[in-house]
């Protein structure tokens, strides 16, 4: 397993283990859409823990790109999967804490900051780096008043998502380098996270002695 890994974090009000698939909704750059893993069937739950430690999913920008593209051993595309049997959740950034390794916790929504900051852009308009158009049609789905059948877990986006054509494959491919750098970079950030900290005590320390 990686030492760090992007994409998997828990809720906070209830500790349960996700894979953030969006980590912002446009029009709802407050809001992050999820996939709880601990009710998985263990043939959903293996293929997508694999997914996620792997290079590609480690360099995508949103974990929700990779799963659009990649099938469960059965044959149905992830992304679409798990909005068609209703496990993929809306829920709000400051509820959702990322877990990029045992030793460090980092805010979703603190998170959302710091990737804006260095992108030079509001976190609104953080949906737009999604590749393949997706983001407008989460935008599309997710504004509606009512999802079908009143549901809280409004993820149409990953239906529409997977009708895109193959161009999205090709913009993955020639965006594939600067994704990377992009991972290691906020990988760094998230390590940079609790120095501080320690370094604060320690100061304390010698202050008082």
């Amino acid at each position: 397993m990686a030492k760090n890994l992007k994409h998997v974090g828990k809720v906070k009000n209830t500790g349960a283990r996700v894979l953030v698939v969006f980590r912002t909704l446009p029009g709802e750059s407050n809001m992050s859409l999820v996939l709880p893993t601990a009710t998985l069937p263990d043939q959903y739950h293996d293929s997508i823990m694999k997914l996620v430690e792997t290079e590609q999913a480690q360099d995508a920008y949103e974990f929700g790109e990779i799963m659009h593209i990649r099938p469960f051993p059965d044959g149905r595309p992830m992304l679409r999967a798990m909005q068609q049997d209703n496990r993929l959740q809306k829920v709000a950034t400051d509820n959702v804490i990322m877990t990029p390794n045992p030793n460090a916790e980092v805010i979703l929504a603190d998170l959302n900051v710091m990737i804006a900051e260095q992108k030079n852009c509001t976190i609104d308009d953080l949906c737009t780096f999604v590749k393949g158009g997706e983001a407008e049609k989460v935008k599309a789905q997710t504004k509606s008043p009512k999802a079908p059948e009143a549901a809280p877990i409004k993820a149409q986006a990953a239906e529409n998502a997977v009708l895109s054509d193959s161009d999205i494959a090709k913009s993955y491919r020639s965006q594939a380098d600067a994704l990377y750098k992009e991972a290691a970079q906020l990988r760094k950030q998230a390590d940079e996270l609790d120095p501080p900290k320690k370094k604060t005590t320690k100061t304390v320390e010698e202050t008082s002695a």
